[in-house]
């Protein structure tokens, strides 16, 4: 890990360096950026850095405001985030988190209901990467937190949206993390910017609340970079168009145990089809057990993990007969996710999407021989679509006008090991 270091201003037009996203953004994709804007000082700036790079190389921007309905004024709020973004001339969308809220645990839904909410909307305009405005002292308070006991992940420049499935194919970008919010203050107001303070950061019911004051005053905390180790040993991975993914023991034998667990969350959370990722005691009881020699068979965050020589890691059939996998319902030319892997999109007519097990014999012959090609041990979780109008089809295993499948869980794999270091990589 390094700290980043604020560096001396490249130009006149930008306060701070742009490097960052230089670093992580394609220049020349015709896509929008899409900055997440709360009319706060940080993503202020980080909505204005955004647009400085984004004029320079000819590329639009949208602004993301969310409204979570819990302030007494937040319509108010969105109204001059609103028009600060029309100033700036970037385009501009408020989202509204709807419906009850729980009464404990706020803090954590809101950030979860922003994330998604956002990821919702850039996907809808094809934007692909999300500018966030997490400072140093952000990044300095979640290490205070994190002593307290609080389960917090650690910020990153750059790291795949935290929802799944809505932030697919999705990225954060995150280039104020080597900046102090007091920095950010006093170049806001040379350039005669004002901004929005919620009360919420004021309140000592907030461990976030009561962490500012301290962090204001701490040295800056290591940044997080990109584990090469862990995605080096990614790179390795064996991943076919079924969902499975495969893994020399050797090779993680051989792997620094904080890789090697975070290799196996990771991939036991995308071959699952799970949104969070297993940790603690079961995690680290098949990091032990896959570093000895014996063969083993353990099941996991919806996942089954069959290791001889070769590591196997599987969506658990256990879950398909215990009515773990869902039925997926899509209309006409509608786009839909399938328990977590698979993003399905049904051709001219409605079809249902379900597990395999137990549908084997409705597919047609020669889809029923691609399936018996496969391990046996993925047969029972693929997708089978069912259509008023035509046979039973798995859409992996053949082309189909009735539904054509993508396989998320490669892509999902290699960006949550940081082999995704860039917008449009692959």
């Amino acid at each position: 890990m390094t700290t980043i270091a604020v560096r001396p201003a490249p130009d006149e037009t930008s306060p701070f360096p742009l490097d960052a996203f230089d670093r992580r953004l394609d220049a020349s994709a015709p896509t929008p950026i899409a900055v997440a804007y709360s009319g706060g000082g940080d993503s202020l700036m980080a909505l204005k850095l955004t647009k400085t790079w984004a004029d320079r190389h000819g590329r639009s921007i949208i602004a993301f405001s969310v409204d979570h309905r819990l302030q007494p004024t937040s319509e108010t709020w969105i109204a001059i985030a609103r028009a600060t973004a029309t100033r700036l001339d970037v385009g501009f969308q408020a989202l509204v988190w709807d419906g009850d809220k729980p009464v404990t645990g706020l803090p954590a839904a809101a950030r979860e209901a922003r994330h998604r909410l956002i990821a919702d909307a850039a996907r809808a305009v094809g934007a692909s990467v999300v500018v966030f405005g997490h400072t140093a002292d952000d990044a300095i308070e979640g290490e205070l937190m994190r002593a307290e006991g609080h389960r917090l992940g650690r910020l990153r420049e750059w790291s795949p949206s935290p929802v799944w499935p809505q932030g697919r194919g999705l990225f954060l970008l995150r280039p104020l993390l080597g900046v102090r919010r007091a920095d950010i203050r006093a170049a806001l107001v040379r350039d005669n910017e004002s901004w929005i303070d919620d009360p919420a950061n004021l309140d000592s019911r907030s461990p976030r609340a009561r962490a500012r004051p301290q962090a204001s005053r701490a040295a800056p905390v290591p940044i997080p970079e990109v584990d090469a180790v862990l995605a080096d040993v990614a790179r390795t991975a064996n991943m076919g168009s079924d969902g499975a993914i495969t893994l020399e023991r050797e090779r993680l034998r051989r792997t620094p145990p904080t890789a090697l667990r975070r290799l196996l969350a990771a991939a036991v959370t995308c071959a699952g089809g799970q949104a969070r990722s297993p940790r603690g005691a079961r995690l680290e009881a098949l990091v032990n057990r896959l570093r000895a020699r014996e063969p083993l068979m353990a099941t996991l965050g919806g996942a089954k993990i069959v290791a001889a020589d070769q590591v196997l890691i599987v969506r658990d059939a256990g879950e398909v007969r215990r009515g773990g996998l869902s039925l997926l319902t899509l209309a006409a030319r509608e786009t839909g996710v399938w328990d977590g892997r698979f993003e399905v999109r049904s051709g001219p007519s409605p079809i249902t999407v379900q597990a395999m097990a137990g549908h084997r014999k409705s597919l047609p012959d020669r889809e029923q021989a691609a399936l018996r090609a496969l391990d046996a041990a993925v047969r029972p979780a693929l997708p089978i679509v069912i259509s008023g109008v035509s046979a039973a089809t798995c859409p992996i295993l053949a082309e189909t006008a009735v539904a054509q499948a993508t396989l998320l869980v490669k892509a999902r794999f290699l960006a949550a090991c940081g082999v995704i270091s860039k917008e449009g990589a692959t």
